[in-house]
């Protein structure tokens, strides 16, 4: 992982310095609550990103230690990115942008049906999809690496 010397000691331009464009948290956001996780995968999302860009977020995203890079399991020409704890760790802030834009801008009646569950009990709904999220890497990265009867 790159240690880059933050612009100043402020939490949220130390968090730009990451995720300062609409793209990575984009990705964060399909990874999510899509479970999209190879590179073809991000490229069919509706904003449409562009193939450099793409590429450029996933590496600082990988070099900052939000999320994996691991090969697939189907095939030696994908490879798979999952979230690490680091980037579970941005479920409720994803939520929390969903809620202001529900009260403020137009969202799809799929996404509203989500945000008005996840409103009944919020932590209830981050703790049950943060369990979903650790499970998901756990079947990815950790499970697969484990000798046999250990």
């Amino acid at each position: 992982m790159k240690n880059k010397a933050n612009r100043s000691g402020c939490p949220i331009s130390s968090m730009l310095d990451i995720f300062g464009d609409k793209w990575s948290l984009l990705i964060i956001r399909d990874m999510i609550f899509s479970d999209k996780n190879t590179y073809g995968d991000f490229l069919k999302s509706d904003e449409k990103i562009a193939t450099n860009i793409l590429a450029s977020r996933l590496l600082v995203m990988e070099e900052n230690g939000v999320i994996k890079r691991l090969e697939h399991p189907d095939s030696k020409a994908k490879v798979l990115y999952v979230l690490t704890g680091k980037g579970i760790d941005l479920l409720p802030v994803l939520l929390e942008i969903q809620f202001w834009s529900d009260k403020h801008l137009s969202v799809s009646t799929e996404i509203r049906a989500l945000l008005k569950e996840a409103k009944k009990d919020r932590e209830k709904f981050i703790k049950t999809k943060t369990k979903e999220l650790k499970r998901r890497f756990d079947a990815l990265v950790i499970l697969p690496h484990q000798a046999p009867n250990s």
